[in-house]
């Protein structure tokens, strides 16, 4: 189905809101010039299977694997082409994060880039971050994986909209995070998903959050499949615009309000 609108296409041409952040103070460097490899330009495309260096946990299980999917997901046990956003809990056991499940397609516009580092600069920058959201966890980061999606456009586009984010997750071996930066988020849906060709939004919007498989424990940052995700810019959890922060070798958040700890937590009433 996708794929004949492509041709067809081709051939006929509430969490608060606060100011903005400086985009160079949000996205952490990212690009060929830091190393970076680039998925191929391929719709719903994926990396390879990634080995990590180091064992990363996420909800107390830990993963030595990854694929950066160009639907903006990275998964930990499974490839993830689908581009229309299923709520949370999933039903069929894929744990993963989602900086922004929607149809994206890097054959349109935009790039998908990504590496594991243990480069100082970046995990001393990393470190005081967190230490300054959470500092009451003593942290030192020793290991970072960064996926940059850069000005990716959506699935049927006639628009030159694109939306650059970006997940890092970061370990010290025993204590993992994950933070999701949002520089620029211009559209929601893709065609498939049936969003507008011009515009890139209604249908199905994107999805941000976290599932960690067992049909229990998520957690939907507010507004996902909503219009109002568009905006997820504006907002955060740590009093930085348009950044998200989590603990996840056993799953926490704060700065959020929530309907109870743990597993409940995940089922926000702000959704």
């Amino acid at each position: 189905m996708k794929s004949s609108f492509a041709f067809l296409l081709l051939v006929s041409g509430a969490v608060m809101n606060i100011e903005p952040t400086p985009e160079a103070a949000l996205l952490y460097p990212y690009g060929l010039d830091q190393s970076d490899r680039k998925n191929p330009k391929l719709d719903d495309g994926t990396s390879k299977r990634l080995s990590l260096s180091v064992p990363f946990t996420f909800y107390s299980k830990e993963y030595r694997s990854l694929y950066v999917n160009n639907n903006g997901v990275i998964s930990f046990d499974t490839k993830v082409k689908q581009y229309t956003p299923d709520p949370f809990p999933l039903v069929d056991g894929r744990p993963f994060v989602a900086p922004y499940w929607g149809d994206v397609d890097n054959v349109l516009g935009g790039d998908v880039f990504y590496r594991q580092t243990t480069d100082p600069a970046l995990l001393k920058l990393i470190t005081q971050n967190i230490n300054q959201y959470f500092p009451s966890i003593p942290f030192t980061a020793t290991w970072a994986f960064v996926a940059t999606w850069d000005h990716v456009a959506y699935y049927g586009s006639t628009s030159n909209k694109g939306n650059t984010f970006q997940a890092v997750l970061t370990t010290n071996s025993n204590t993992s995070f994950v933070i999701l930066n949002y520089k620029d988020i211009q559209w929601t849906t893709g065609v498939a998903s049936g969003g507008d060709p011009k515009t890139g939004l209604g249908g199905t919007p994107a999805h941000a959050g976290f599932n960690n498989g067992d049909e229990t424990n998520y957690y939907n940052i507010p507004s996902s499949r909503t219009e109002a995700v568009i905006n997820i810019t504006q907002t955060s959890n740590v009093n930085v615009p348009g950044r998200w922060v989590f603990q996840v070798d056993d799953f926490k958040v704060t700065g959020v309000p929530t309907e109870a700890p743990h597993a409940a937590a995940s089922k926000s009433c702000w959704l």
